[in-house]
């Protein structure tokens, strides 16, 4: 749990696109090989690279913050006080906006709050929070589960005022979370099966204010995004590396690419970023995320490698 600081390492990095007005939930697209995200103020869906005779964007009716690959080929993605289903546009079919079918509504009486993070744990369930988007920023946001087969089910985890940093270990036993507004980054042991949480405690203090994106690599090593810096933990809490792009905050991050070795880094204004040989060498592979099981059957396989 020591968070001694260490130097940030400032980079241009290398840049692979620049689309759209922001940057948000980078997410690597196994089906189709290219990493995903979502533009909640230009309202649109980006992949890079595009798949085949394919634009790099498409227009969503609706904003999305959060998003997760489905089992089916959908997207998932939470459009702020709901979850909803949308289709991807298939190569020789007109590029229409995307429409997402709406799943389910959370937290409907409580007008103050909206989806703000979110992720598939590792049996294929979407586990996300809420934020008060409201002045008062009283802690009134909540972490919930999602599935088909079981629905929406709350984890007992204290109330935040922004939920960030949702995350879990590659056994996904361990699940990490945050509060935007505090200065800690807490860890719990997750079942996901019933939906319980035990043992709450705090992983690492924050290093800047402002927790964001988290990812975890296969060495169980924490990538936190925080206050537009990457900053890198071991499985103890202990500060590896910080990194921080010249150009602008970093948004998101996320492994991928062949072996899942390629490390990318999205930021805040839409640019998306490989790391320079000497940041990227040596580095862990990353851990797949499962994909969201939206058939209805608990049948089907969730990759954990």
């Amino acid at each position: 749990m020591n968070s001694a600081s260490t130097t940030v390492a400032s980079t241009p990095g290398i840049m692979l696109i620049r689309v759209g007005q922001a940057g948000c939930a980078l997410r690597w697209d196994a089906m189709r090989q290219c990493w995903r995200w979502p533009d909640p103020v230009g309202s649109q869906l980006y992949a890079w690279p595009a798949p085949p005779a394919m634009p790099s964007g498409v227009r969503m009716l609706e904003s999305a913050c959060v998003m997760a690959c489905c089992s089916s080929g959908r997207v998932l993605l939470g459009l702020g006080k709901r979850l909803g289903m949308a289709d991807l546009p298939q190569p020789g079919q007109p590029i229409r906006p995307l429409q997402a079918q709406v799943l389910i509504t959370i937290d409907a009486a409580e007008p103050r709050t909206s989806i703000s993070d979110g992720c598939t744990d590792r049996d294929g369930n979407f586990v996300f929070g809420t934020a008060n988007t409201a002045q008062d920023q009283r802690p009134i946001g909540s972490f919930y589960q999602y599935s088909q087969r079981h629905g929406l089910r709350r984890l007992a985890l204290p109330a935040v005022v922004k939920a960030a940093a949702i995350a879990f270990s590659p056994d996904g036993r361990r699940m990490y979370f945050a509060d935007a507004a505090r200065g800690a980054l807490m860890q719990c042991d997750y079942d996901a099966e019933r939906a319980k949480v035990v043992n709450v405690k705090t992983f690492s203090t924050l290093l800047e204010p402002g927790a964001g994106a988290a990812i975890v690599d296969s060495k169980e090593n924490l990538w936190s995004v925080q206050g537009g810096v990457l900053v890198q933990y071991d499985s103890h809490g202990q500060v590896l590396r910080q990194i921080a792009l010249a150009r602008e905050a970093v948004a998101s991050v996320a492994f991928g690419g062949a072996g899942m070795r390629q490390l990318l880094v999205l930021g805040a204004q839409g640019g998306l970023y490989g790391l320079p040989p000497d940041l990227a060498q040596g580095l862990a592979r990353g851990v797949p995320d499962s994909l969201f099981i939206d058939s209805g059957s608990a049948s089907i396989p969730v990759s954990r490698t």
